[in-house]
């Protein structure tokens, strides 16, 4: 078999859906050895059952501990290391200044950041010298969007965290990337915009459309891939252009 990933092993959180589920595929057609996780067996099952290659999903919550633990201790036992992370399990939710609870602020940022740290950290002892972590961000990190306080500040955490990991991690060949997407063709993303909205969406990007799960994966597997191998800690937007504008 020929492909960019083959014999290497890799691990989607978030990976039953949306982005995560587009760079699952695609890190399969290139010949990796997949593990992905999410919350709800039945949409996991849905996505192995989507996925042409050698794929396992394993059931739980990367803000949960043990369930991290528990998703590594079947990772290590059934293929002992992993050479490619991506990080992409997140939540998105509206949370207008001045109106913000303490539940809103909890459960983004014990997802999208506490959650993502952990997630990385509880893997260093299955990371191979020269493996991959790939954390997802989002445009937001550096462009502003009403209504999007907490999320986007968790997403600037992300970008952060690649900077000082990349130092903490010096001499170990682990690189730490940031993958940050723009508009995106999700279930998500239909949710949270009306027509008009997506219309508006469209003409602030350069390209002219909307991206796709598809877009995000194929750059996911540059990120992975021993093509990389000399980019470390960079945030890579994959966005049309739109936050260059």
């Amino acid at each position: 078999m020929t492909g960019k990933l083959v014999g290497k092993v890799a691990v989607v959180t978030g990976g039953s859906a949306g982005i995560g589920l587009g760079i699952a595929k695609r890190f399969a057609q290139e010949g990796a050895r997949l593990f992905i996780t999410a919350r709800r067996q039945s949409e996991l099952d849905k996505a192995v059952a989507s996925i042409e290659g050698n794929a396992a999903a394993i059931r739980g919550d990367t803000a949960d501990l043990a369930d991290l633990d528990r998703i590594y201790a079947t990772v290590r036992a059934q293929a002992e290391r992993i050479d490619v992370l991506v990080v992409n399990a997140g939540v998105y939710e509206f949370g207008t200044f001045g109106e913000i609870t303490e539940e809103h602020f909890d459960r983004t940022f014990n997802t999208n950041v506490r959650g993502l740290l952990f997630a990385v950290q509880k893997a260093l002892p299955l990371l191979t010298r020269g493996s991959s972590v790939i954390l997802i961000g989002s445009m937001v990190s550096i462009k502003g969007f009403a209504a999007c306080s907490v999320y986007n500040a968790s997403k600037a955490a992300v970008r952060s965290f690649a900077r000082t990991w990349i130092v903490d991690l010096k001499g170990r060949d682990i690189r730490i990337n940031v993958l940050s997407p723009g508009y995106t063709a999700t279930p998500g993303l239909s949710q949270f915009m009306t027509d008009d909205e997506r219309a508006t969406a469209v003409a602030s990007v350069p390209l002219g459309r909307i991206g796709t799960p598809d877009d995000l994966g194929k750059v996911a597997v540059f990120l992975a891939s021993d093509d990389s191998a000399y980019v470390n800690g960079i945030e890579l937007f994959v966005d049309g252009g739109a936050v260059q504008i």
